[in-house]
């Protein structure tokens, strides 16, 4: 079997809107989608929309980091052994909604590109070292494209 007609993976979403301004735009069936297409393996994941306000408290709380980010993943698997990826995915709406502007880019298309982002990033992808940041811009990219969408570092 192609790796085209693998099955895949299995997935358990939970979607969150404290923040509702993207709910109408953004839907559950898109985010399934993106997600699932940067999914290698089974996950539970959360996805969770924020206003400016939670992201910089959570950025802040847990990377010491004074200021909303654009994305957050909290991984709660990333041992190797872990049959299921597990893991909270946070999106600054202000964040997303500001990049979008300044990189005349969609919405739609920017969440994506932080939504693939941060589900490799749950599957144990980083980019601390230029290696490391080479081979997830490159996932990133073919992700993408399989999308329909551009790469986003060009």
């Amino acid at each position: 079997m192609s790796a085209k007609n693998k099955p895949a993976p299995k997935l358990a979403l939970s979607v969150q809107y404290p923040d509702p301004r993207l709910q109408a735009c953004l839907t559950r069936p898109k985010l399934r989608r993106w997600v699932q297409a940067a999914l290698f393996a089974p996950a539970e994941l959360t996805l969770r929309f924020v206003d400016a306000k939670e992201g910089r408290l959570l950025n802040r709380d847990f990377r010491g980091k004074d200021y909303a980010t654009n994305v957050l993943t909290f991984a709660y698997s990333e041992d190797e052994a872990a049959d299921t990826t597990l893991a909270d995915i946070i999106l600054c709406t202000d964040v997303l909604e500001k990049e979008a502007a300044e990189q005349g880019k969609t919405v739609e298309a920017h969440a994506t590109h932080l939504i693939v982002h941060g589900v490799l990033h749950a599957q144990g992808y980083d980019h601390e070292t230029d290696e490391e940041a080479d081979e997830m811009e490159a996932l990133e990219t073919e992700i993408l494209a399989r999308l329909g969408l551009d790469n986003p570092y060009l």
